[in-house]
């Protein structure tokens, strides 16, 4: 049953057009404290596809909004269609009178109208978005690695052909973006970046900065073109006695191999008068972990990353591809998208996926949230039902749908949108 507030009767929902774009941007910079000024605003304008937005107005005055993005993501299997829900913002004055319920309904009821079966996106504060269904799909590490005590393992890959060359951004532009397509279907997650992202991601504009350089880039590279890249900047600092105490602030590194992808961390890691790297949003299982001899020297942090709502679990389901076979009968609660409630029968091997409605006895029953928690295979169920959350009606249900989801690499988006 829905319990949530309705729209007051002064109160329209409608897409956003794009002549209203600085009224929805005053909205934005107070809900996120931040100033969009500038070239800045305008590259952000380029990201956002109007169309696709959703605003709450109370008479003429916009109070609300929220945003889809046409995603193609890797999931289990392959690139799929997936919403990225992104500029989700309350008019501070507006908080807790049913705004960001009525935006976020309407925008799920609409992706399940037009066939959308799933959704992803970075929460501002990880305790809103579980109510609407979805679920923390992904995680990320930070480390703070400090330059002594970083030597590598001794078996790290090493490849003799490969070299490092240190150029401008924008001058790797088109060799960077093949590498990043490279990798794109090797980690669930990944979503393919537009021109205005990869834009968005080189401006490099100086508030971005925090104190330190310019926007700096490595290429490790043969004699058949370039095989891994980072993107970081530079923060100067000495200490009293006039020691070299510098910080890398790694912004995104990949590599096609691991010889090119320990070639670029070492270089990260050994630059002149810095002490540190500070490597901000890392998958979960980053490869460094094993490649430092010392790993508890990463220091590392532990955050959400990634949150994913299955919008429609007959549709969703079949869409990605199961680690192991499963034939299992799911008891799905949701309260958001009522759509969804109820028993599904979910079978898949090898050869694919059907998810269909039954009324068999259930083997589970679960929250919505769960489903998306797991859908791009980095979340274990077990835990879940340790917690509470989900219930086994069939002994070995469970851990039958857990291996099933479960994927071999884990999922990371890698850039917030």
């Amino acid at each position: 049953m829905n319990t949530e507030p309705s729209p007051q009767p002064d109160r329209t929902i409608r897409p956003i057009k794009e002549s209203e774009y600085d009224k929805w941007l005053e909205i934005d910079q107070e809900a996120f404290a931040e100033d969009t000024v500038g070239p800045r605003a305008e590259r952000f304008k380029a990201l956002l596809e109007f169309d696709r937005s959703l605003g709450l107005f109370e008479g003429d005055r916009l109070i609300g909004s929220t945003m889809g993005l046409s995603f193609t993501m890797t999931v289990p299997g392959g690139p799929r269609r997936v919403c990225g829900v992104t500029a989700v913002a309350v008019l501070p004055s507006r908080r807790r009178q049913g705004v960001l319920s009525t935006l976020m309904r309407r925008q799920l009821a609409d992706l399940h109208e037009s066939g959308e079966p799933t959704a992803v996106l970075y929460a501002s504060e990880a305790a809103i978005y579980r109510r609407y269904g979805f679920g923390r799909a992904a995680d990320s590490l930070f480390f703070r690695i400090p330059k002594r005590g970083s030597e590598f393992v001794r078996d790290a890959p090493s490849d003799p052909s490969l070299r490092l060359r240190v150029v401008r951004p924008a001058a790797a532009r088109a060799e960077i973006e093949k590498v990043f397509d490279t990798v794109l279907t090797t980690r669930p997650g990944l979503y393919a970046r537009t021109p205005a992202k990869w834009n968005a991601l080189l401006a490099d504009d100086e508030d971005a900065r925090r104190g330190a350089t310019t926007l700096r880039c490595v290429i490790a590279e043969d004699d058949a073109g370039v095989r891994g890249y980072a993107l970081f900047r530079l923060k100067a600092h000495y200490t009293d006695h006039d020691v070299a105490d510098g910080e890398v602030r790694l912004i995104e590194l990949f590599g096609l191999d691991p010889a090119a992808y320990a070639l670029v961390w070492r270089h990260v890691l050994d630059r002149d008068l810095c002490s540190r790297v500070y490597a901000w949003n890392r998958p979960a299982d980053d490869p460094i972990m094993h490649l430092l001899a010392e790993p508890r020297l990463l220091n590392a942090g532990w955050l959400d990353e990634l949150w994913m709502r299955v919008v429609d679990v007959g549709r969703a389901m079949p869409e990605r591809a199961y680690a192991a076979p499963v034939d299992v009968v799911i008891d799905v609660e949701d309260e958001v998208c009522p759509w969804n409630a109820g028993r599904w029968r979910l079978s898949a091997d090898a050869s694919g996926a059907t998810c269909e409605r039954t009324d068999a006895p259930a083997d589970l029953r679960l929250p919505v949230h769960v489903l998306g928690a797991a859908y791009l295979g980095g979340r274990t169920l077990g835990t879940y039902e340790g917690a509470g959350i989900v219930r086994e009606a069939r002994p070995g249900a469970l851990r039958a749908l857990s291996t099933a989801m479960a994927w071999d690499v884990q999922p990371w988006g890698g850039l917030v949108f």
